[in-house]
């Protein structure tokens, strides 16, 4: 972490220094080689200090009201905007407290957006990262993209919540100038959500009119039917100028945020990407990728989109703000919804759960097979309902193979014990019985056929009366074969559930 914060920081001067005479922007040399080269321009400071000479350094936000952050005449660029907000945390404020800014008298906001998203995070979460444009840190909340603008710059803050902002601090620090290129573009930020995601149609992240170009975006992802995380399997798409086909396309949504394997390492944060939420149990992540070192250039236009899940399969809630540098007047971003509610983040139901179940998928670590790999597999994307939305899933490639499973049960006694399975057309058939010692005496007419046309629950199957000890038991599942029209030997297990006979 201490490393990741240096990169940052030193790049953060890098932005500092470019358009004050310290050489191209485009230099490779160090951040701090320019320095100490002579500075044009005029240091300007607005803020929520107290203008009384107090200490209430911070601005109240009613509900329904709007401030002014900053209202300027003349050029410059913004260079630092520092943010902390109280009540700390408030998702509702993070969602429904909408940060506007203008340049050069534009009639419609360049930037305008949650202020919560604005600073990278979704979900109206506040959590720490750390990237060179924006950062959140121990309450505070940064942005160092450089914001030039020509003739004026005005901000303003609306809250939309029913919760009163007690107390908004901001810093702006910016550099006045005579007058900046003509060549030198302003900044936007357009945001966007798609609640629910269309079927078979991609997600837009940012479409704008040129010439400009797009310098990063943060995507927030939430799983609406289930809870795992299928939808990365989407690719990102690229349109230029007004072409249908799109000329740039990715490999998958990790894969865009310079990440692989559904970001199976975790949490983290990087100059230029990370993801400060990832939480396979609700199905949601929050990650953000800066186009810093690759900006992407356009003449004419440019539409950005992904995929939610491959081809457009799972149905989620997408929001996402997206950044990019272009001329006034620019193309008017979409409205945000008129209801205040729409902004909220979506609340996934608990996923159902079948009462006294010990879930198959919690079974995983005491597993132990012959042949196969045995993991957890969410199972979100198919029709049906499974107990947690997972199950254990097994995948033997030949009849013979064994599982053995440890299982609890709460006292001594005679049990009725029901299995929930799960039927697909490449199941095997399977036997299951109580492992005694070393023996399991599997039933014959017992079999348990689970090939099924398509992906789906199999429903309570009776395994019969068994004679458990209290604590640790071991079931053990023995694949007997296929019927003929499956393509595989595969078990999953959804549940067990046990019912002691008085």
């Amino acid at each position: 972490m201490i490393r990741t914060c240096l990169i940052a920081a030193v790049a953060s001067l890098a932005t500092a220094v470019q358009g004050q005479g310290a050489g191209p922007a485009d230099s490779l040399g160090s951040p701090l080689a320019g320095l100490a080269m002579a500075r044009d321009g005029i240091a300007k400071h607005e803020g929520s200090w107290d203008r009384s000479g107090g200490n209430a350094d911070m601005r109240r936000v009613d509900p329904g009201q709007t401030i002014t952050l900053l209202d300027y005449r003349g050029a410059g660029i913004v260079r630092r905007f520092w943010v902390t907000i109280a009540p700390r945390a408030e998702k509702t404020i993070h969602r429904q407290a909408i940060l506007r800014m203008y340049w050069d008298d534009s009639p419609t906001p360049c930037v305008e957006a949650p202020i919560g998203d604005f600073f990278g995070v979704g979900f109206g979460e506040q959590k720490d990262f750390i990237s060179l444009p924006l950062n959140q840190t121990s309450g505070g909340y940064n942005c160092y993209w450089p914001m030039p603008f020509h003739r004026s710059a005005r901000w303003t803050l609306t809250n939309l919540s029913s919760r009163r902002i007690d107390a908004f601090y901001y810093n702006i620090d910016f550099t006045a100038l005579k007058s900046l290129p003509r060549e030198m573009r302003h900044f936007h930020a357009q945001w966007r959500r798609e609640n629910p995601t269309t079927p078979g149609r991609n997600y837009t992240i940012l479409e704008a009119a040129g010439p400009g170009h797009f310098v990063g975006a943060a995507l927030f992802m939430q799983n609406r039917r289930g809870r795992g995380l299928g939808f990365l399997e989407g690719d990102e798409m690229i349109h230029f100028d007004g072409e249908e086909k799109p000329s740039f396309i990715g490999t998958g949504t990790e894969d865009y945020f310079s990440s692989g394997w559904y970001f199976d390492r975790g949490v983290y944060s990087a100059p230029y990407h990370g993801v400060p939420i990832l939480d396979g149990a609700q199905g949601r992540v929050s990650a953000y990728r800066w186009h810093v070192e690759d900006a992407i250039p356009f003449r004419r236009s440019i539409r950005v989109t992904i995929e939610h899940g491959h081809a457009n399969d799972h149905e989620a809630d997408y929001s996402s703000i997206a950044f990019y540098y272009s001329g006034e007047p620019h193309q008017p971003h979409p409205a945000l919804p008129q209801d205040p509610a729409a902004l909220l983040p979506f609340v996934p139901a608990p996923p159902m759960r079948i009462q006294g179940a010990i879930e198959g998928e919690d079974l995983i670590q005491g597993a132990r097979a012959t042949a196969g790999t045995v993991s957890a597999q969410t199972l979100e994307a198919y029709e049906g309902r499974w107990s947690g939305d997972a199950q254990l899933w097994w995948q033997p490639a030949e009849p013979g193979a064994r599982l053995t499973l440890s299982f609890p049960a709460p006292a001594a006694g005679d049990y009725e014990v029901t299995a929930y399975m799960t039927k697909a057309p490449d199941y095997g058939r399977v036997a299951i019985a109580l492992l005694e010692g070393d023996v399991a005496a599997f039933d014959a007419s017992r079999e348990i056929d689970l090939y099924g046309p398509r992906v789906a629950p199999t429903g309570p199957i009776p395994l019969g009366r068994m004679r458990l000890r209290q604590g640790a038991n071991t079931l053990a599942i023995k694949v007997t074969g296929k019927n003929d029209r499956s393509t595989g030997y595969l078990v999953g297990l959804d549940a067990l559930v046990l019912k002691l006979v008085e």
